[in-house]
């Protein structure tokens, strides 16, 4: 599944930049559709960050998040070739997932 793409960019100072866009429509429930009737709430409900296998981000998101969610964080402890995994999941139970490996800046 190719629902995320990603980078993982290790400064000198030792702090990983990590950026990420999440491909999901993020319906909030509220919209009409061309006939007139609302179009089902869609949206990613929990996103999980970890770094080698260690959870280091952990986000609950709801309906007030863009179409095609673009995330940056930051992080001390990783090193060149760690990898840094992202996993979402859904309202309707469905998921995402994403892998990088740390690179120099």
């Amino acid at each position: 599944m190719d629902n995320i793409k990603m980078r993982a960019k290790l400064s000198s100072d030792g702090v990983t930049e990590v950026k990420m866009i999440m491909n999901h429509p993020m319906e909030t429930g509220r919209k009409k559709d061309d006939f007139g009737q609302l179009i089902p709430a869609y949206f990613i409900q929990l996103v999980t960050a970890k770094l080698n296998d260690k959870i280091v981000l952990e986000m609950q998101w709801g309906t007030g998040i863009s179409k095609n969610p673009y995330l940056t964080f930051y992080l001390k402890g990783a090193v060149v070739n760690d990898k840094i995994s992202i996993d979402w999941i859904d309202n309707l139970g469905k998921k995402g997932i994403g892998e990088i490996l740390v690179v120099a800046a």
